[in-house]
């Protein structure tokens, strides 16, 4: 359950590194500088950007009553933060699934990759796309709504 976190617990806790001797030697504003920095930068690497994750099979459920794209991605991926950032709100239309946490997502992003966990992989009407343009995906949200 820690995994998807590892990132960015690294990410806080090289800021601590970095700023605790700052802190010592009386640069109080560089040392909170860099701990913000990367308390940020951990953040933004969490799973907190991104939508609640379902299961795969909840998110083929839903798609197929609604015709949405899934999004199969995993926290610390810098193209799946990337793509979550470029949908803006529209993100939350979409089904995100993590495939850290499901198994069974990561052997359909197996299946569909040759073997890889490539992520994102969007799957639009049953057919999956590794790492697509964000237009694009937001141009397939368009059309299944």
């Amino acid at each position: 359950m820690l995994r998807p976190w590892i990132l960015s617990m690294v990410c806080v806790l090289c800021g601590v590194a970095l700023a605790a001797p700052r802190a010592f030697r009386g640069e109080p504003v560089e040392a909170a500088v860099f701990l913000l920095l990367f308390v940020l930068l951990g953040g933004l690497l969490s799973p907190l950007v991104f939508p609640r994750s379902l299961d795969a099979a909840e998110a083929q459920r839903r798609s197929a009553a609604d015709g949405r794209p899934i999004v199969y991605w995993r926290p610390g991926c810098t193209y799946c933060l990337r793509l979550r950032i470029r949908l803006g709100t529209s993100a939350g239309r979409l089904h995100w699934v993590d495939i850290w946490r499901d198994p069974a997502a990561a052997a359909a992003v197996r299946e569909a990759n040759d073997g890889d966990e490539t992520v994102p992989t969007v799957v639009v009407a049953g057919r999956p796309h590794t790492n697509p343009d964000p237009a694009w995906v937001r141009a397939q949200l368009s059309r299944s709504s």
